[in-house]
């Protein structure tokens, strides 16, 4: 059983982040030419969606937002209990060439990056990939790291982080640490 351990982003927290990172992300890629962002299933296109909706605030322009499920590419997927059901990948543009901003919710081992980088890559070869986070909780397995991160927050093992968006049928938007079971 896990409870509520502390809030760590509230509504505010979360929409400055996002603010932050769209301006981070048009600035490092010097505007929005080829530029398109891939969410992950299922924060991480809520996330992507936003930071799309930002950058067109700033920048006027509208950015193809794609919908990745990384489940056929995940290494642990024979091991996962109760796993949850494939949802369709929907790209709706070619990726060949552009400049791609895979986007998450949280970036702990980076095994579901890595995940997502292998199925990105079967759709043709991007300029480049960039990763955008909302939160790092560090334990990282495998040598990946956000170029955008919302929030870095140092945490145990047993511990997870959670994040609840209205999207997502929750009353708020907001970030939390949950204690008593490891991720």
């Amino acid at each position: 059983m896990s409870k509520e351990k502390a809030l760590i982003m509230n509504r505010q927290s979360v929409d400055r982040a996002l603010t932050r990172i769209a301006h981070e992300i048009v600035e490092r890629n010097k505007g929005t030419e080829n530029l398109a962002l891939i969410g992950i299933r299922t924060c991480g296109v809520y996330l992507a969606q936003r930071l799309a909706s930002k950058i067109r605030d700033i920048e006027g322009v509208e950015i193809p937002v794609g919908v990745l499920d990384i489940t056929f590419y995940r290494d642990d997927i024979s091991s996962k209990k109760g796993a949850a059901p494939v949802q369709a990948t929907e790209i709706h543009f070619s990726v060949v060439g552009q400049r791609i901003i895979l986007v998450d919710d949280v970036l702990y081992t980076g095994r579901t990056i890595r995940a997502a980088l292998d199925s990105i890559m079967d759709y043709g070869r991007p300029e480049l990939i960039q990763l955008a986070v909302l939160v790092d909780r560090g334990h990282r397995e495998l040598p990946i790291r956000a170029d955008y991160v919302g929030k870095n927050v140092p945490t145990a093992k047993k511990e997870k982080v959670k994040l609840e968006l209205v999207e997502g049928g929750n009353a708020e938007d907001r970030v939390i640490i949950m204690e008593g079971e490891e991720e």
